[in-house]
């Protein structure tokens, strides 16, 4: 049987890099990200979240993909995912919830349960890392529910991330990240900015 991670989503639809446009989510600098990573480039999702057409847009093709994986509830990370989350999970008519930060994890908190083998949909902003949709696949299996898939409007990681599930992407673009020790933009003296949700 093929180990290799499920990807799927990959091609850059015009309508989604339009999308994307529209709403001036791409920016260019040098940008401190979430992961601890310097890059020359920063999605700022909410830039695109503000808009509830273009966030419904972009939920419907993560709902249209994982539909037939009858998931009844989506789970997404604070705090991008909780939009996501809501939106993907009306659209599936399912229940949505978010995992919160707690010490070096998340869990999921305000009364929210899940049930041992219930079928999870976890959905996501920009994946990078993989570091916040690792943590809510972790807070979702300990209690016992059933990953069917990992939905995100950018993967813009590097590599190919294995969350031991099918991942779909609106978007796949690959963008450039360092190490702070690594950083050419830090050796060119280019001053660093912390995004607002860094």
């Amino acid at each position: 049987m093929d180990s290799s991670p499920q990807r799927s989503g990959e091609t850059c639809s015009t309508g989604v890099q339009e999308l994307f446009r529209k709403a001036g989510v791409m920016l260019d600098g040098h940008f401190l990200l979430t992961s601890g990573l310097h890059s020359p480039v920063y999605w700022e999702k909410f830039k695109l979240l503000q808009f509830p057409g273009y966030t419904g847009t972009l939920c419907s093709l993560i709902a249209a993909h994982f539909r037939q994986k009858h998931a009844s509830v989506v789970v997404g990370p604070t705090m991008g995912g909780v939009i996501l989350a809501f939106e993907t999970a009306r659209l599936l008519g399912t229940r949505a919830m978010f995992a919160e930060k707690d010490g070096d994890g998340r869990a999921l908190r305000r009364g929210f349960s899940i049930t041992s083998g219930e079928k999870v949909l976890v959905v996501d902003d920009v994946l990078t890392t993989g570091k916040s949709v690792t943590e809510t696949l972790e807070a979702v299996r300990s209690l016992g529910g059933d990953v069917v898939g990992v939905g995100v409007l950018v993967d813009r990681s590097q590599s190919c991330l294995d969350f031991g599930t099918e991942l779909f992407s609106c978007l796949r673009a690959p963008t450039v990240a360092y190490a702070p020790d690594q950083c050419p933009l830090c050796a060119a003296g280019v001053p660093l900015t912390k995004p607002g949700g860094a």
